[in-house]
């Protein structure tokens, strides 16, 4: 071991194991010999070497080497080595100097670090939503202006900050959790601490509510409010809140947010705020509430089947932990192929022209057939195969909400 600490040494390439350590250079220098003290320095030489191990690593030290040789000369030579690093005068240390790439590298990390924070997939499928809730109000190609832009702007910066809260906070809750079900998740990974989750927490909730309040649409007020609530209702470990631990309360948070709040706060924040028109509750609103709340039942029953190792540690029991994973997945599959069966009737009895019923109508056949063939090929004893398929779920959402607003 200790021929093998030397060897970190530059200086120590001129001794040597073995032989006469008089024949070497430095042996009128730096190596001494003595017979006596052998068993009072080996504890001296340890601590001597464990204090002395982080000063060594310095570009200028000089070193100086102690062999303590016992035995006669006629046997194998015990030598046993004391290594000091004494600091020397410094020509080439120099402080860290600024250096404008370690930041960006720093910027950028914390970047993609906050991006996988957020549950893009979810914040993703937000946006499109709010574009898609928005241009139901449109009825003429006049009607896309500046104007349909801002208020289009006012609706997607305020529930940007709530996705990111609801995201946010239920992964504060769920730590523990997480360890077992996500742990690639940037607080179960150690990514972002504890305190800097809350800080995201505390500026989202701020934002989204500051946002609201200073665009002053009633509309927008009431969405972000109730959001915020029914969300953090869901995630916060407090008596008679915590919903998600009860099935039809988690259920009930995903289809009565993405279903009705969020898709009529958008809308009758373009309708009543942006272009000042009278309320009304067109067909195309009521189709998109109507195949999201389906969608979304389907979405929070699929969610919690990969989950159910960490829940059930937790005291949490949802439905697949109640009724079984199988029974469960169908469940989702049906309603999700349900969802796009009332998408294709809306569409065919729509009063839109006939190319836009024959591209909704193909466009939900192929979407219904596409999620079919890729629920057939799930291994339900697989939670990576059950992951895969849920974020797919989202993907086909995004497509959805380009059909929603050609559906008048």
């Amino acid at each position: 071991m200790d021929s093998a600490f030397l060897k970190c040494f530059p200086n120590a390439s001129s001794l040597t194991t073995g032989g006469n350590l008089l024949r070497s250079k430095y042996s009128t220098k730096n190596i001494y010999f003595t017979n006596s003290y052998a068993s009072k320095v080996s504890e001296h030489r340890r601590k001597t070497q464990q204090y002395n191990f982080w000063r060594v690593e310095q570009p200028t030290l000089n070193h100086h080497y102690k062999c303590i040789e016992g035995g006669s000369t006629n046997k194998e030579c015990n030598r046993k080595y004391v290594v000091k690093g004494i600091p020397g005068p410094s020509s080439n240390f120099e402080p860290h100097a600024f250096d404008p790439k370690n930041i960006f590298d720093s910027v950028k990390y914390f970047l993609i670090t906050f991006y996988k924070f957020s549950i893009p997939h979810a914040s993703f499928t937000r946006i499109l939503s709010t574009i898609s809730a928005s241009f139901l109000v449109v009825e003429k190609l006049s009607d896309i202006s500046p104007l349909f832009f801002i208020g289009l702007l006012q609706a997607m910066i305020p529930f940007s900050f709530v996705e990111i809260y609801v995201n946010s906070l239920n992964q504060l809750f769920d730590i523990e959790i997480d360890k077992i079900n996500k742990p690639y998740l940037p607080l179960a990974s150690g990514e972002i601490s504890f305190t800097t989750g809350i800080i995201v927490v505390a500026s989202c909730l701020t934002l989204s509510i500051y946002f609201g309040w200073i665009i002053g649409s009633w509309p927008l007020i009431w969405g972000i409010l109730i959001c915020l609530f029914l969300w953090t209702a869901y995630s916060i470990n407090v008596p008679l809140l915590r919903w998600k631990k009860h099935p039809l309360l988690a259920a009930m948070c995903m289809f009565v947010t993405w279903g009705f709040i969020f898709p009529t706060s958008i809308f009758f924040h373009m309708q009543t705020f942006v272009f000042k028109k009278p309320t009304i509750f067109p067909r195309s609103l009521i189709f998109n509430m109507v195949f999201v709340s389906i969608f979304f039942v389907g979405m929070a029953l699929c969610k919690d089947i990969p989950d159910i190792e960490g829940d059930k540690a937790f005291g949490i029991y949802s439905l697949p932990a109640r009724i079984g994973p199988k029974r469960v997945f169908w469940i989702s599959v049906s309603l999700f192929e349900t969802a796009f069966g009332v998408a294709l009737l809306m569409g065919a009895t729509s009063s839109s022209s006939l190319w836009i019923k024959i591209v909704t109508g193909l466009g939900h056949s192929v979407l219904a057939s596409i999620l079919w063939y890729k629920a057939k090929s799930v291994d339900l004893r697989c939670n990576a195969s059950i992951a895969s398929f849920y974020l797919f779920i989202w993907k086909l959402l995004s497509v959805e909400y380009f059909f929603i607003p050609l559906i008048r």
